[in-house]
């Protein structure tokens, strides 16, 4: 259990349907607990980007922080580096829709532009190179309706786009810790935040 208790701290039901209050408070007290380790699961799976190049220059964590960092020293919010940090960390499980991956973990604790942002980026990222792979470079057009779309084609700009040089001196990932475990404390929206209020 991961309060590592045991079995005296576990739920009594083998289906759901027989669940009891008591089993539900003890279900709901692990997952608080759960719950405050996210910020480490998550900045151990970003550290799954290290030595992943993919045929670019440097590799996906360095991208990552890179693109973080440029950010911060633009004088970014701490909610916008955050997603900067985490914008790529879809690439190793959802390596066709990496940006669905990073949005669906950030989506509890980020505003909805920052939200959009991070779940649009790679259609506005491919204005920069999907004529090469045989793409409509102008994806992200479709888009253009949207309150976000100047956003997001700032943040493909000024700091997706152009984080992948091997001589620019990031932040190491230690510096963003404290951000993202700020950013990952506070969810503000979540169907099961009244359930995980102490």
């Amino acid at each position: 259990m991961a309060d590592g208790q045991g079995a005296a701290q576990s739920a009594k039901f083998t289906q759901m349907l027989d669940g009891t209050q008591e089993d539900w408070d003890i279900i709901a007290k692990n997952a608080r607990v759960f719950n405050k380790g996210l910020a480490k699961r998550v900045l151990d799976h970003l550290r799954l980007l290290d030595g992943d190049f993919g045929g670019y220059p440097i590799d996906r964590l360095e991208h990552s922080l890179q693109t973080a960092t440029r950010a911060h020293r633009d004088g970014r919010d701490e909610e916008y580096v955050v997603c900067a940090l985490l914008h790529d960390i879809g690439d190793t499980l959802g390596s066709m829709n990496h940006p669905d991956v990073a949005a669906a973990i950030l989506k509890p604790f980020v505003s909805e532009e920052n939200l959009w942002m991070v779940a649009n980026h790679g259609a506005f990222q491919g204005y920069y190179f999907f004529e090469y792979l045989g793409l409509d470079k102008n994806m992200r057009d479709q888009f253009k309706d949207s309150p976000h779309y100047q956003r997001c084609a700032e943040f493909c700009h000024k700091y997706d786009q152009a984080a992948f040089d091997p001589d620019y001196e990031s932040e190491p990932l230690e510096f963003f810790v404290p951000m993202v475990e700020r950013i990952f404390s506070k969810p503000k929206k979540s169907m099961y935040l009244k359930a995980m209020e102490e």
